[in-house]
């Protein structure tokens, strides 16, 4: 992908839609998505049923519940973080926290819409599983990267 075309994906709103397996849950979202990321932190894996989970955030304002409200069950996997999934399927479908209020935290495994805005950062990298391969492309940070952290990376 060009250098121009990848600015012009990061800085231009898109149409995100997603769903869960069954799809009785629906939502939209306009991005582009920010946080893009891989967490390997053990709620993120269990939660996933994989060796990690790849997430990105939208303001809450961008978010829309198209159909299923009734279906979301929220678990609070720690204080001030719920992660909503389908009652029925058991997709997971995004989380909130409590000290990001503005932002949903989406699961792009259950996009129906392709994207192709790249993965910013892994997080959590000290709690990966060991068949997860972690490469150099991509910043790695051992837990949540830190204004002092984040601009060198690590493993």
């Amino acid at each position: 992908m060009g250098e121009s075309r990848a600015r012009k994906d990061m800085t231009e709103s898109s149409v995100l839609t997603g769903s869960c397996l069954c799809g009785g849950i629906r939502y939209r979202a306009e991005g582009p998505l920010s946080l893009v990321a891989r967490c390997h932190c053990i709620f993120c894996r269990k939660q996933s049923g994989a060796e990690f989970a790849t997430n990105g955030s939208v303001e809450t304002e961008h978010f829309k519940l198209l159909s299923g409200e009734s279906l979301l069950r929220s678990f609070e996997s720690s204080p001030g973080e719920m992660r909503l999934f389908c009652g029925q399927c058991g997709s997971s479908i995004f989380k909130r926290s409590e000290t990001k209020p503005n932002l949903i935290r989406l699961r792009l495994g259950c996009l129906d819409t392709d994207f192709d805005q790249r993965i910013e950062f892994r997080v959590f990298t000290s709690r990966k599983l060991g068949i997860s391969e972690i490469t150099e492309d991509i910043p790695s940070f051992d837990t949540v990267p830190t204004a002092e952290t984040s601009d060198s990376g690590s493993n």
